[in-house]
């Protein structure tokens, strides 16, 4: 049921991939791989939106309480993505913030299976002197060593994620 309500972000995903500087430049494979490895990291940066301390909203206004998800999940991995989401929150990104953030984490050139890791490589670095840049002239939220500090943590809450696909 779960993945029933998280399954039409994977177009916006592909959508929002689409639209980022670079990343139709590289091979279909690259992009598949950035895609498919990196989804449940840009779903749950966007997510975060709709998250509180308690509950997960989804896009469709349909909500699943922390209780509920630890009922499927290990109540590790429900901390730590629930910990994530309150301190990404914590940043006030605006749309253009959380965007550049989101291309960051997509266009990440260590993921498993990646070929051409130079580009992709050349695309991120690009993309976080962007974000840097964005969040100096940012007038709220947090500065973009906190907004980076945050790209291990979420590496870390999919690494958890992608364990508990492996299980199923």
């Amino acid at each position: 049921q779960f993945a029933t309500h998280v399954t039409p972000s994977v177009q916006r995903v592909v959508e929002f991939a689409k639209r980022v500087p670079g990343f139709c430049e590289l091979s279909q494979d690259d992009q598949l791989i950035l895609i498919k490895v990196g989804f449940f990291e840009l779903w749950l940066s966007h997510a975060s939106r709709l998250t509180t301390d308690t509950t997960l909203t989804f896009s469709d206004g349909t909500f699943v309480t922390r209780q509920q998800m630890e009922l499927m999940y290990s109540s590790e991995f429900v901390q730590s993505m629930f910990e994530f989401t309150a301190g990404f929150n914590s940043l006030l990104l605006g749309d253009m913030e959380l965007g550049l953030f989101s291309a960051v984490v997509l266009l990440s050139p260590d993921r498993p299976g990646v070929t051409d890791v130079k580009a992709v490589e050349q695309h991120q670095d690009r993309l976080v002197e962007a974000l840097k840049l964005q969040m100096s002239r940012s007038t709220i939220g947090g500065d973009s060593p906190s907004v980076l500090a945050k790209l291990p943590e979420l590496r870390v809450v999919g690494a958890k994620h992608a364990l508990i696909l492996d299980w199923f």
